[in-house]
């Protein structure tokens, strides 16, 4: 399927008008693709003609990233260890503690800790596990069981959906996106209405008011529809191949389901650690007044274990995420290069093997840069929260997203490209860039309305599903309104998981995007339905700018 990598009429072949596959935007010419690799000796595509999925060994990349996040995880559990043993177990008998004046200092003044505080909360949860008997929790249980055994299948009927009758699903959601949301706000109006209570609570110049704002947003759902229209039918085919692409790696659905667990386990005695790490102190004397009394005091080393174990926390659910997204990214790319009549059996075993291995070193580098994002970008919403005036604060708050922004288009592609090369993070980062550019695609651009439409039809599933769940449970139960609040809950799970899902999606159409501009890069089609669709997506206007003398001097 390989063609000559110096033969013109490849390009031309893919951007033939001509052919039943017409783009939806206007083709560049073949002297304008051609030009900037001949005027541009940094272009040349011949040093980069390798770049394929690295199906053989790999090294160890971004060691000292490495290390670093083990020293983390080690010191966490470690210190954490620590003070399990070294916990006070006086902690929380402060009423056994009283002030001796000779020398001047907490003295217990019986042979056992009283304590009162752990009793007095054990009863309580007591009484509230004791008082679970009640119908409304029996049905609420047993709607989340039963919601949380239908997603599996629903999701992968969804996707069956979604790879056979794409078109089909898109075009019948579009009404539904601006439907649903009309039909939930009139209903609650006229709910709220015809009750007393309700209409008491809130007057009827509020409910006006609220029924305004909620059309206004539906306004904006409709005003985005219109201005994407041109795009669906490119978005369909989008979902459409990366539907397929995710059809053939089915196991995908087991395995970042075992890794999220896996987190959860993992954090589990990290938990257990901050629990026990306040235990680690004494009672300590307190004047108030000219009155002393005992007061807890934790240890000096106590608030610094906290933020390192915070920090390890938010570090490991970076270092998770980006794995998730390398393991898919690895799947799929193994997938796109392979012949039709030899997809690889054990794509997502390597793929984890090499995540957990030779590549994790690059996967902490993106959790970090990721860490560091989020945590920069919460500080910088909270301060602008607090005080959003003053000329410093917005220079600062200007240069803090321009960094975000910068931190984000570095790491943009990042992870999908070093889990097809097995290359460094600032090296793939550095290739993605190039190759992209290369190739005249955007680095910040694939499909962004396919993430828009996605989000759309799981929100209009799971609203159905909800609008099932309440219509059964008045049917067989006398919840009453209680049922709304179970509907509710059971839509909050349902739409949970197929965001994981929309997630998982979204992360497939990034990878076959790279390994389109692989294939371009170098002249080939390996998947040439892929081909068919992303030729489509437009290319970059920096590039595309330059191009313009080039091509009137070809």
């Amino acid at each position: 399927m390989a063609a000559d990598d110096g033969d013109p009429s490849k390009f031309a072949a893919i951007y033939d008008s001509s052919s039943p596959s017409h783009p939806l935007l206007s083709k560049p010419s073949t002297s304008a693709l051609d030009s900037p690799r001949r005027s541009d000796p940094e272009s040349d595509p011949t040093q980069f003609l390798q770049i394929s999925y690295n199906f053989g060994p790999r090294p160890f990349k971004d060691i000292p990233f490495l290390l670093l996040f083990d020293l983390l995880v080690l010191s966490t559990f470690a210190f954490g260890i620590f003070s399990v043993f070294h916990r006070n177990s006086d902690y929380g008998s402060s009423s056994s503690f009283t002030y001796d004046f000779t020398s001047s200092s907490c003295v217990k003044n019986s042979t056992f800790a009283n304590n009162n505080a752990y009793w007095a909360s054990s009863t309580v949860m007591y009484g509230l596990l004791s008082s679970s008997d009640s119908v409304f929790e029996k049905n609420l249980i047993w709607t989340l069981v039963v919601t949380l055994i239908l997603s599996a299948p629903f999701c992968f009927s969804v996707l069956l959906l979604l790879k056979h009758y794409t078109k089909q699903i898109v075009y019948a959601c579009l009404p539904l996106f601006v439907l649903f949301p009309i039909f939930f706000n009139v209903y609650w109006f006229v709910a709220c209405t015809l009750s007393s209570s309700c209409s008491h609570s809130l007057p009827l110049a509020y409910r006006i008011l609220v029924l305004v704002f909620l059309f206004l947003v539906i306004g904006i759902i409709v005003w985005i529809i219109v201005a994407n229209w041109h795009r669906i039918e490119l978005t369909i085919q989008i979902i459409g191949v990366a539907s397929d692409a995710l059809s053939k790696n089915l196991k995908l659905f087991l395995v970042l389901p075992l890794l999220t667990l896996g987190l959860v386990v993992y954090y589990a005695p990290i938990v257990v650690f901050l629990v026990f790490a306040r235990f680690n102190g004494k009672f300590v004397p307190r004047e108030l007044d000219g009155d002393y009394f005992c007061e807890w005091q934790e240890d000096s080393w106590v608030p610094a274990y906290y933020a390192l174990a915070i920090l390890t926390m938010l570090w490991s659910l970076a270092v998770m995420v980006e794995m998730q997204v390398y393991v898919i990214s690895g799947a799929i790319a193994q997938w796109y290069f392979s012949k039709e009549d030899s997809i690889p059996k054990k794509c997502i075993r390597s793929s984890l093997r090499n995540a957990f291995g030779q590549s994790f070193g690059t996967i902490c580098v993106s959790g970090l840069l990721i860490c560091i994002v989020r945590v920069v970008r919460a500080i910088v919403d909270n301060a602008r929260e607090e005080n959003p005036q003053g000329i410093v604060n917005l220079v600062l708050r200007c240069c803090a997203n321009a960094l975000l922004g910068a931190l984000d288009y570095l790491n943009k592609f990042t992870i999908n490209f070093a889990a097809i090369t097995g290359e460094a993070y600032c090296t793939s980062a550095k290739m993605t860039y190039e190759l992209l550019r290369r190739n005249l695609l955007s680095a910040v651009f694939v499909e962004t309305v396919s993430t828009r439409i996605l989000t759309g039809i799981v929100s209009v599933l799971s609203a159905a599903y909800a609008v099932a769940t309440w219509a059964v449970l008045r049917g067989v139960s006398n919840l009453g309104k209680d049922s709304y609040l179970v509907a509710i809950l059971a839509w909050v799970v349902l739409i949970v998981i197929l965001a994981f899902f929309v997630h998982v999606l979204d992360d497939v159409i990034d990878t076959i995007y790279v390994c389109y501009a692989i294939d371009r890069d170098k002249g080939d089609v390996c998947k040439q339905e892929v081909h068919e669709v992303y030729v489509h997506l437009p290319i970059s206007r920096s590039t595309r700018s330059s191009l313009i003398p080039n091509a009137l001097n070809a």
